[in-house]
């Protein structure tokens, strides 16, 4: 009688341990995709259910890496890139997803975003091949550009198939991480899950409100952008919104002095010179947010906002001005926040200066934030 009675009491700690309620917020942090991911909970949870919660999202996003990355020999997209051209390969749903994200927002931005970069950008030592920091000669780089464009990708989505019709490199970072945010946030979603915000190395997507009593928004910073610093900005409320954003002044090498960044234009095969430092939009899709700030970084400002315009983007550029910075909103980002808020944060309205009349209209309309809290 007493040694059944003693193994009783031996499990009941760890019963009660499981039961135990969590104090809100619950947060997840860890490593993946070489970045950083932060999960922040406000639902009443307890230890158990915590448990379960961070085991089903890490196999999300371990499931994102086994499909998209270009750093491991045995994911799904390597298993692509190295498949023979003009042959139809089967792929799962969520690659044939994100890709026929990719080539939407490739259309629409006129190539401005283009998955087919991936040998200029390991040309240019930014991809996951070791290579010096130096300037690649012209006679290479125009080799490595007479092969890229979006056109090389074919996708047959009723069959569930992809080829290349070409011998290019599909590169989808400019797009994986946001689609790896977006399925967190359907996971915890699933899970009945109403108040939380995901960062996935800068990538965000917020649902409910960081205080339900009070009705206290979550909030997002968006980043200085200036070297050797991690500073916000702006702070900007966020709720069933995502934001994704690209700059230039994170990844970069000198040669005698002159900075090349390492976002690629695919239109030229060189980093982009132009004066924007960061790209943000906001979109209820990370995937579709992450392509576009890609593709409205690649392009300057002024194309950037005529790109807004004409596929009712939610964008915040941050650019350079000599020694200073400045911010400007689209007409779609000052429709959903306000025009108060706008104001208060000392962001210019596109108004403030002309736009070029001489792009052509995108055909495909589309339906990194540092902080949050």
């Amino acid at each position: 009688m007493f040694g059944v009675l003693l193994g009783a009491l031996l499990v009941l700690p760890g019963c009660s341990e499981s039961d135990r309620p969590l104090e809100p917020p619950v947060r997840f942090d860890g490593n993946i995709f070489g970045t950083f991911y932060q999960v922040t909970i406000m639902d009443p949870l307890t230890q158990g259910e915590s448990l379960a919660l961070e085991e089903g999202f890490k196999a999300e996003l371990e499931s994102v890496d086994q499909a998209m990355s270009t750093y491991r020999d045995d994911s799904e997209l390597i298993a692509f890139n190295e498949a023979p051209v003009d042959e139809w390969q089967p792929l799962s749903n969520e690659l044939i997803e994100v890709l026929a994200i990719s080539q939407s927002v490739a259309e629409a931005s006129h190539g401005a975003f283009d998955i087919t970069v991936g040998d200029l950008v390991n040309l240019w030592s930014f991809g996951p091949g070791s290579r010096p920091e130096e300037v690649p000669a012209d006679e290479l780089l125009a080799e490595q550009l007479a092969r890229v464009g979006f056109d090389a990708v074919e996708l047959d989505s009723q069959n569930m198939q992809a080829r290349r019709t070409r011998d290019v490199f599909v590169d989808l970072s400019g797009v994986a991480k946001g689609h790896a945010t977006d399925r967190v946030a359907t996971y915890l979603d699933q899970q009945g899950i109403e108040h939380y915000l995901v960062n996935l190395g800068g990538d965000l997507i917020a649902r409910g409100v960081r205080d339900e009593d009070e009705q206290t928004p979550w909030r997002i910073g968006i980043e200085v952008p200036e070297d050797g610093q991690q500073r916000a900005q702006h702070i900007i409320p966020l709720e069933s919104m995502s934001v994704a954003t690209s700059g230039d002044y994170r990844n970069y090498f000198e040669v005698d002095g002159q900075r090349f960044s390492h976002t690629i234009d695919p239109r030229t095969g060189r980093p982009v010179t132009h004066q924007v430092a960061s790209a943000s939009v906001f979109h209820p899709s990370n995937a579709w947010a992450d392509a576009w700030a890609t593709a409205l970084l690649v392009v300057g400002e002024q194309e950037a906002m005529q790109m807004a315009i004409e596929n009712d983007l939610k964008v915040l550029l941050l650019v350079r001005d000599g020694e200073q910075w400045r911010s400007v909103a689209s007409p779609e980002f000052v429709n959903y926040f306000g025009e108060s808020l706008v104001d208060e944060l000392g962001i210019e309205q596109l108004s403030a200066f002309p736009l070029s009349a001489s792009n052509p209209p995108a055909t495909m309309p589309a339906e990194q934030p540092v902080t949050g809290e």
